[in-house]
């Protein structure tokens, strides 16, 4: 199956992780989770991969909005807010056969991403 990254077209670092796979020749399906946001079955099965804190968008206004009370949430509230809001997703998020396997983009990170797509 081809490695999925989810995230937004006009992320910056979506952006920088589709530029390095498409250098390193790497298939993937790019899903925008503005216009096919992520079911509430996908995100519960992503937190039981990778838990709900790496999985924040900590610096998007979707976040901010909710207040100080997402301090306590667990993850099951964190499943809730994320398939209620795929904006509160940090991004790219990979997946590769259905299980979340990489959440954010840094280079020293690139080499996982290489070994997950072969």
């Amino acid at each position: 199956m081809t490695l999925q990254v989810y995230g937004i077209p006009n992320c910056g670092t979506c952006k920088k992780a589709m530029s390095w796979l498409n250098g390193h020749d790497i298939a993937y399906d790019f899903i925008d989770t503005k216009t096919a946001p992520p079911n509430r079955n996908m995100v519960q099965a992503w937190v039981a991969a990778l838990g709900a804190k790496p999985m924040r968008n900590t610096s998007g206004q979707s976040y901010r909005a909710l207040g100080d009370a997402k301090q306590t949430w667990s993850d099951a509230q964190w499943v809730e807010a994320f398939a209620q809001d795929a904006m509160l997703l940090k991004r790219p998020l990979f997946v590769k056969d259905g299980t979340a396997v990489l959440v954010g983009f840094r280079a020293p990170e690139a080499v996982l991403i290489s070994t997950l797509a072969a």
